[in-house]
């Protein structure tokens, strides 16, 4: 009988997922998955509809409208710091995680070994283990998720072919500083590594943080494979819509490979985020930094009121949390014990480790609206009378 590929008989669904299924089975709230639902942005919304009324709906050039990557490369100059050619050096692609993909594809081969920062967004890993490409871990300590140069040294091996930098990251939150970045920056030197940098939450900053994009540091731009998107920042997870930025030999492999799987990035919605890169101003920016900082500074507040303290996170929009206080022998029971005391998801912690660093953690996430999340930290509060009884 013909049987599952290697891969695939691997696979099992992501705790996200499952998290987010049981949640909707008692109509709960789900601060497990980042679906992020805070409102599109009015041109965004505006332009898509007009796009498609228009005509917009056909398959575009494969990596994407002039329009698109000329605004993509007008903000990488402006806020990244980083100067690309909008004809050689920018992907559009189906989402960041299909600029991720691709990139793997065209850069990587199997068996390469690939050094990720951990606690990790588990795209990151599966897709390489799609792949058949080894992650190598390195965990960061707890709880401000830091680590130092000689870390970093020793976890590279003779088979490192690529380092993957998420900042601001999921699901710690993050935020890489300039020193860090060089210590990055000097070891893909002296080991002639590729540095993957996941930035789609590079708005999402809070206390003062500053996001600073790998590619911009001295050197670094042309081993660097920036990869963003517009799934946050819009609120529009479910459009479908990243890109990649690199050196023109990159570009045009990765490019190649995404055409092979998606064909393009969704025509009309590329129409939609350029009018949003071109018509939101920076207001708007500082706007989405300060409404998220009033929801985490809210569902921290509360986690710490109810005894699930919280790594407080410097930026993205997730906050991991001590859940050693609830009952369960590992992650998984303790999340199905939250939800069935509280009616409120979240993401078991084992989803972003390698072992069993994770079995105390929890992961919440406050892309929600103000009134979602008002009423899931009230439903929290319930933790408190459980702790009463006992």
């Amino acid at each position: 009988m013909p049987s599952l590929s290697k891969a695939a008989a691997h696979i099992v669904q992501s705790d996200i997922r499952t998290m987010s299924v049981e949640c909707e089975k008692v109509q709960g709230i789900n601060l497990a998955q980042g679906i992020c639902d805070t409102e599109v942005p009015l041109p965004v919304r505006q332009h898509a509809i007009q796009a498609i009324e228009g005509g917009q709906n056909s398959y575009t050039r494969l990596d994407g409208i002039a329009t698109l990557r000329a605004a993509i490369a007008r903000k990488m100059r402006d806020y990244n710091s980083v100067i690309c050619d909008p004809e050689r050096e920018v992907v559009v692609t189906a989402g960041s995680t299909g600029a991720f993909y691709s990139a793997c594809q065209a850069l990587l081969d199997p068996g390469d070994e690939v050094l990720v920062f951990e606690p990790y967004y588990g795209y990151h890993v599966n897709t390489l283990a799609a792949l058949r490409i080894q992650p190598a871990y390195m965990t960061l300590r707890s709880p401000e998720w830091t680590f130092t140069a000689a870390d970093l040294e020793r976890a590279i091996t003779a088979r490192t072919r690529a380092i993957i930098v998420n900042s601001p990251a999921n699901p710690s939150g993050k935020v890489f500083g300039r020193e860090e970045l060089q210590w990055i920056d000097d070891a893909a030197t002296r080991h002639d590594l590729f540095v993957f940098t996941d930035e789609i939450y590079e708005y999402f900053l809070f206390d003062g943080s500053k996001h600073i994009s790998p590619a911009s540091l001295p050197g670094m731009a042309d081993r660097t494979i920036t990869i963003s998107g517009f799934s946050k920042t819009f609120s529009i997870t479910g459009w479908r819509l990243g890109y990649a930025v690199c050196a023109p030999r990159w570009a045009a492999a990765i490019g190649y490979f995404h055409d092979l799987a998606y064909i393009c990035a969704p025509s009309p919605f590329q129409h939609a985020v350029t009018a949003g890169l071109n018509e939101l101003k920076e207001d708007f920016y500082s706007e989405l930094a300060r409404e998220y900082a009033y929801k985490r500074d809210l569902l921290c507040s509360t986690l710490e009121e109810v005894g699930l303290t919280p790594s407080i996170p410097k930026g993205a929009y997730y906050v991991l949390a001590d859940s050693s206080r609830l009952p369960g022998r590992n992650g998984k029971e303790k999340a199905m014990s939250l939800l069935g005391t509280t009616g409120v998801a979240a993401v078991p912690g084992g989803a972003f480790f390698h072992d069993k660093s994770g079995d105390n953690l929890l992961r919440f996430c406050f892309a929600k609206t103000n009134a979602d999340l008002e009423a899931a930290c009230e439903r929290l509060q319930k933790l408190k009378a459980v702790a009463a009884v006992r």
